[in-house]
């Protein structure tokens, strides 16, 4: 540790307990990452347009982009656990595995499960 301290300032009320302050500040983070994520990938900084109306059409075709893409990324991390459920158990050899989790599956478990689709809707 680098004695490094780092300061959050926040208009919750005085009263809030240290797991609300917490969770808003890790709240925040899934959101830059979001947001880095849709620059990286989707190129929402592209934009060289010069109206607002263009900038919000643009802006909103790569969140919906992005939201296809969260969905998908989901539904195959689902699928992977229920996979490994389904073999049988095997005791790895050497015990339990004490690396630490990767970068890519944090940031994939901070982000919120989108809803299931209705299923009695159909595609059109």
């Amino acid at each position: 540790m680098s004695g490094e301290k780092k300061y959050y300032l926040a208009n919750l009320p005085a009263g809030t307990d240290l797991r609300t302050l917490a969770a808003t500040i890790k709240a925040r983070w899934v959101c830059e990452q979001a947001h880095q994520q849709l620059k990286e990938e989707l190129g929402l900084d592209h934009f060289e347009g010069r109206s607002w109306q263009g900038l919000h059409r643009h802006a909103l075709m790569t969140m919906i982009a992005y939201a296809f893409l969260q969905y998908r990324r989901l539904t195959k991390v689902r699928r992977g656990k229920k996979n490994r459920r389904a073999a049988p158990a095997a005791k790895p050899a050497g015990g339990a595995s004490r690396h630490r989790q990767s970068h890519a599956s944090i940031a994939t478990s901070a982000m919120p499960a989108l809803p299931e689709m209705d299923p009695r809707r159909k595609a059109a």
